[in-house]
Order: C-alpha cells, then sequence, then structure tokens
C-alpha cells in the first residue's frame, strides 16, 4: 500500500508470428496505461479511481437505485463500472445478443444484474442509472446524449428479460452450494452449471463469480462437455450440406460471375456422400469442384447460385453453390445424364433468371439499409441478412417495431433511387481507401487488405455480392413483412422486380374479392367494414340483453325443480346451449329466488361440458361449491373447481352427465 501506480510503460517493437518469429512493427510504440481515471485520480488527490468523482456519482446513483446505503458496497462500485460499459457499447451500435459483442455486453449486464440482486433488487433498475451517467459524462460524448433513449430501452428490456429467469436460477445456485457446503464440497457441478447457463441464462462467468465469493471453483470440463453434447445434438438435428468437412487441398477456383454467367472449366475434385471420387454417374447426387467458374458461392448474405454444368460426357444440375474452403467453390447438384469425371472440361453456366432475381434483391437491400438509417436513425446496423431470388430478408438493430409511415417512407426512398436510374459502381481497393471513402463496414466483419466496394445510388457498403447494372433494374421496390427476431433486432422482408408485382397483383386481386364480398367499391371497403363492425356490435348487445332475459326466465322455471334436503333447497340441471356468462347469471338469479341454496347447473357444446356450482352464504360453512363441483366434474372426465360460494369445471364425457347430475342431492345431504 506504499505505492500507487499512475502508469506503466509498455514498449511496443514487434509482432510475434504464429511460429514464433518477430517481425519489427511499421510504426513502434509506448503505451503509458495511464487512463481517465487514473489522471483524475492524481489531479483530485484520491488514492483510487472508485474515489474520484466520476464514479462517485455513479456510485451515488447505484445506491440510490438498489437502497443501498453502504457506499463502500464492491457491488455498487460494480454497477457503476458496468453502467459505462454497458452505454458506451450501446451508443457504438452494440446489442445484446448470443456472439461476438453482443454476448459481451449481455455478460456485462446480466453481472451488474446479479450485484443489484445481491443487494436485494428484484426488478429492473440497471437502466435508471443511465441519466446519471449522460449528465456526468454527456458533455465529453456527446453520443451518449444522443442515444440516451435507445440506452435505456436496450437496458430495460434485457433486464426485464434476465429478471424474469434470474430468481429460479439464483435459487437452484444458492441451493447447490448450500448442499455443497455441508458436505464440504469445493468444485460446483459442471453440469448444473450448464443447466443455469442453458436454461436460466447464466453465463458460465457470472456463476464461477458467484461461486468465487464462497471459495469455490466450478468443473469446467465438464460444462464443456454439456456444452458439446448440445452442440452435436443440435448440428444432428440441422439441416445437412455436403460442404462440411470435405477434404480438398488443390488449386483454389477462380471466379468469374461478376463478368459473366457462362465460363469453361475443369473438374479438379468430386464428391459423392462426403468422399472424394474419381467420377459421378447418371443419378448421383455430389459436389463439384472447378478451377473456373462464374457460380457466386453463398456468402455475405447471398445464396448460391444455381444452373448447369455440361460436358461431353453429360449434364450435372447444379441445384446450390457453396464454399468448402475461402476460395474453393462446391458446386451440389445431381448428375443428370452420362458421367462426369475429374480432369473433364464443362461448361458452366448460371441459371440467369435466379441469378438476376437475386441481384435485384441483393442491391435493393443495400439501399434499404441506408433508408433505414434515413428514417429511424444512425443506429440502425446491420445484423444478419438472407438473398435469393425469392426475397431479401434483413435483420437490423432497432428496439421497436417500425410503424406504418416508417414502411411507407422506407419504400418511397428506396423507389425513388430505383427511378433515378443510377449506374452501379464497383471496384477493389485497400481497406485504408475504402474507409476513407466513406463506404459502410459492418461490425464484427473480417476485411482483407484489399476490399470490394459497391456504389448503388446514394449507398455504398463493402460487399462481395452479385448486383444490378443500373439501380432501374430493380424495377419495384415493396416491404411485405416487419417483425421483431430477438431483444433489440428487427426483421423486414421485401421482394422487388417480378416477385413485387405478383405481389402488387395478389393484394389486389384479395381487395377486389373483399370488395365483391361486400358489395360495394374497393374505396369504400374500409366505410362499409366499419359500418359492419358497429351491426355486429349491436347484435351483440341485442344478444346479451336476450341471454339475460332467458336466464331470468330459465331460472323461475328451474326453481320449481329443486328439492328440499335438511331445510335447504338443492338443484342440479342442464341449460341447453347456455355459455359460461349465460350459467353464471342464471346461478346468481337462482341464489337471490332460493335463498338458501346448492345448486349445481351444466350445459354441454361440442362434446364438452360446462359446471357451475353455486352455494348461499349461510350453507358454506358445509357445504362447499368447490367440492361440489369437482365431484360431478370427476364423474364426465374433468376436474375443478373455486371458491366456497361459487365455482366451475368442465368434462369430457357428456354421456356420463345425467348420472352425475343425479348424485347431487345425495352428495349435499352428506355434507348437511
Amino acid at each position: 500500500d506504499r505505492y500507487i501506480e499512475i502508469w506503466n510503460l509498455v514498449f511496443m517493437q514487434f509482432n510475434r508470428d504464429d511460429k514464433g518469429v518477430l517481425h519489427p512493427l511499421p510504426k513502434p510504440s509506448v503505451d503509458t496505461g495511464m487512463g481517465l481515471e487514473r489522471i483524475s485520480a492524481v489531479l483530485q488527490g484520491v488514492h483510487a479511481n472508485y474515489e474520484i468523482d466520476l464514479f462517485q456519482t455513479l456510485i451515488a446513483a447505484a445506491a440510490r437505485e438498489t437502497s443501498d446505503a453502504d457506499m463502500n458496497s464492491p457491488s455498487l462500485k460494480v454497477l457503476a463500472d458496468h453502467i459505462r460499459a454497458c452505454s458506451f457499447l450501446i451508443a457504438d451500435g452494440v446489442i445484446p445478443g448470443n456472439e461476438g459483442r453482443g454476448y459481451v455486453l449481455r455478460r456485462i449486464i446480466r453481472r451488474a444484474i446479479r450485484h443489484g440482486y445481491k443487494l436485494g433488487a428484484r426488478a429492473a433498475f440497471f437502466h435508471r442509472i443511465v441519466p446519471d451517467l449522460v449528465g456526468e459524462m454527456g458533455v465529453a460524448y456527446p453520443e451518449l446524449k444522443e442515444n440516451q433513449a435507445k440506452i435505456v430501452a436496450t437496458l430495460k428490456q434485457e433486464e426485464d428479460r434476465f429478471f424474469a429467469t434470474i430468481e429460479n436460477g439464483m435459487e437452484i445456485l444458492e441451493g447447490e452450494l448450500a448442499a455443497m457446503a455441508a458436505k464440504g464440497v469445493t468444485v460446483f457441478n459442471g453440469e448444473t452449471a450448464f443447466k443455469l447457463h442453458d436454461t436460466y441464462g447464466f453465463p458460465l462467468d457470472l456463476t464461477a463469480d458467484i461461486c468465487r465469493e464462497r471459495n469455490v471453483t466450478v468443473d469446467g470440463a465438464a460444462f464443456d462437455a454439456a456444452m458439446a453434447r448440445q452442440k452435436e445434438q443440435a448440428r444432428a438435428a440441422g439441416k445437412f450440406k455436403m460442404a462440411t468437412n470435405l477434404e480438398y487441398a488443390g488449386t483454389e477456383t477462380t471466379f468469374h460471375g461478376y463478368e459473366s454467367l457462362d465460363a469453361k472449366g475443369k473438374v479438379l475434385a468430386l464428391y459423392k456422400d462426403g468422399a472424394a471420387v474419381d467420377a459421378l454417374h447418371e443419378g448421383d447426387l455430389g459436389v463439384v469442384v472447378l478451377d473456373h467458374t462464374p457460380f457466386y458461392a453463398e456468402s455475405g448474405g447471398q445464396c448460391g447460385d444455381r444452373g448447369e454444368l455440361k460436358g461431353v460426357g453429360g449434364i450435372f444440375a447444379v441445384e446450390d453453390t457453396l464454399k468448402i474452403q475461402a476460395a474453393v467453390f462446391g458446386h451440389h447438384g445431381i448428375l443428370k445424364t452420362g458421367k462426369l469425371a475429374v480432369g473433364q472440361e464443362v461448361g458452366a453456366r448460371v441459371d440467369a433468371v435466379a441469378r438476376a432475381a437475386t441481384a435485384r434483391n441483393h442491391s435493393v437491400t443495400h439501399l434499404m439499409h441506408k433508408a433505414l438509417r434515413e428514417v429511424l436513425g444512425g443506429h440502425v446496423q446491420q445484423k444478419g441478412s438472407q438473398v435469393d431470388p425469392d426475397k431479401t430478408r434483413f435483420d437490423f438493430a432497432h428496439n421497436s417495431p417500425m410503424s406504418a409511415e416508417e414502411i411507407r417512407e422506407v419504400e418511397e426512398i428506396v423507389n425513388a433511387e430505383i427511378l433515378a436510374n443510377a449506374a452501379t459502381d464497383s471496384r477493389v481497393m485497400g481497406l485504408e481507401d475504402a474507409q476513407k471513402s466513406g463506404a459502410m463496414m459492418l461490425f464484427g466483419e473480417k476485411y482483407g487488405d484489399e476490399v470490394r466496394v459497391v456504389g448503388i445510388g446514394s449507398s455504398k457498403e463493402l460487399c462481395g455480392g452479385t448486383h444490378v447494372a443500373r439501380s432501374g433494374d430493380i424495377g419495384l421496390f415493396k416491404i411485405v413483412s416487419e417483425a421483431g427476431v430477438a431483444a433489440g433486432v428487427r426483421r423486414v422482408e421485401a421482394v422487388t422486380g417480378t416477385n413485387a408485382l405478383a405481389y402488387v397483383q395478389e393484394q389486389a386481386t384479395r381487395v377486389a374479392g373483399i370488395s365483391a364480398l361486400l358489395k360495394t367499391q374497393p374505396d369504400d371497403i374500409a366505410e362499409r367494414i366499419a359500418g359492419m363492425l358497429d351491426n355486429v356490435r349491436s347484435l351483440e348487445k341485442e344478444l346479451a340483453r336476450l341471454k339475460s332475459k332467458l336466464a331470468a326466465s330459465q331460472g323461475d322455471d328451474l326453481a320449481a325443480g329443486a328439492v328440499e334436503v335438511k331445510g335447504a333447497k338443492v338443484l342440479a340441471a342442464t341449460l341447453e346451449g347456455a355459455d359460461v356468462a349465460t350459467l353464471r347469471e342464471t346461478m346468481d338469479k337462482l341464489k337471490d329466488k332460493l335463498k338458501s341454496a346448492a345448486i349445481l347447473l351444466a350445459s354441454v357444446a361440442d362434446g364438452k361440458v360446462t359446471l357451475i356450482a353455486g352455494v348461499t352464504a349461510d350453507l358454506t360453512g358445509k357445504v362447499k361449491a368447490g367440492e361440489l363441483v369437482n365431484m360431478v366434474a370427476q364423474q364426465v372426465g374433468g376436474k375443478g373447481g373455486g371458491r366456497p360460494d361459487m365455482a366451475q369445471a368442465g368434462g369430457t364425457q357428456p354421456e356420463n352427465l345425467p348420472a352425475a347430475l343425479a348424485s347431487v342431492k345425495s352428495w349435499v345431504e352428506g355434507k348437511l
């Protein structure tokens, strides 16, 4: 404790490669390790980072939200540190997820929640510290203030999700730790740790964190084994692709698909049932590797091309194209005729119609991405995409559903770009030059030294996919669905070209059909439906009034059938066609009329029995409605219960109802 580290010098001079060889760095540098917090501690004359004004403000905010009075609590320091990390990550476009930066963020949030839980928090609280952080750091980091609402919403959503499961998870964890303590065991069961991870969302490091406080370690090997088992099961259940685990060690494939849909190629390798073969014969399913191909292999969200390979010996129908290695393309399909052998020359031809449709959908995805950022805000970032001949499916970071007006605005922006009919520009350049050009780069993607930059209209992105020659080739753009797929992630599906035309025509046909059914013009459909709904509501009110009137009259008729048992009235009867509401209303009227009674009413519809029991207040000490209705329900294949004065049940054996109703009198008599 005599010394406080203010900085430590790290001299960065070499890069050690995977073979252990040291290569001089182009720009040697020195890292002091003297960050903002250490500088602040020196200037403010305090001895630790958590004593500076920045942290003291956040610690006080955490104490306020968790109602913890101990300002020296380590958990409050964790909350103060984690609110900064989480808020800056979210402001930078990261959202909680199950991989990459998203998973890091989720783990930090959940660790913070656990410390809040430890301090007594049982509902979302962490997000309420964000305004304090913005007040403290928002001037120096304006992105915090600009994204405050998004940060709060993202944290709250994640908190709500985790608090829904943390209590059960903590109960299991605490129970296991207590049992271990009683037995003197110090290694936490890895299978239980995996159950906490898989079922309750407890990352392994969170379980280990809690165990560490009790001087317990987690059996990491058993956890890894359980995780491996689950992954293996998932793989077995998933879609099998023949490209998986194919062994290839030969010439790479040269791709010509940007310039042409036809190319001559030589067969470098053939695979059948996952194993290399010298030849494929008619009817064989297999994978073909060529030295030159115009077929685009699935990557970057774009599906692989289909088409055919035609040689002297036969025709191979390509149903999909996938990468075996980074630059080795596997053409998947079936040999339709003849024989195909390694070393043969073939003509490779891509299905031009499917490629054109895919290109339209891929190009419009770039325009849509830019339009979404314009309409919804700069926080919108691609989180996944799938482009094929039928549609484009685009996932992006956004916390709330898009309104109809926002969807319309995106469509208008994209279609305006299409009408401008600008030429597509694609060029390969250095990564640094691409960054300077303003091309959009996706977080989490790995880029080489050289990248392909595609400009379509006002959009400019790094992309290796195939695209239209001009934006006008897209034809028409229409969003067909918008929905949430994960916390903070929305999904849009859209169609273009002939698919968009077909969609619009189908919608028009539906509108025309509805118009014909309603016997009105398409422009008047909404008004006609509104009128019909008003009429339905009016009829429902009239029906309810008539049912009430029927219940009253039935009540009068049924009351006459009640029998007297030890000074009380007992009634068991069936009301034909009555729903639950009618049964309840009739029950109330009968109880009023009979004064002191135990009543069981039943109705049958669609082979199911509905039962309601009612007991007047003077008899509930001896006769319970819940017991009565359950006694009858058991005889008709059901069960039920409720309050002593009113209870409901159901059954599936209406044929037993007469005998069940007949047993009510003797059962009540035995209770009185």
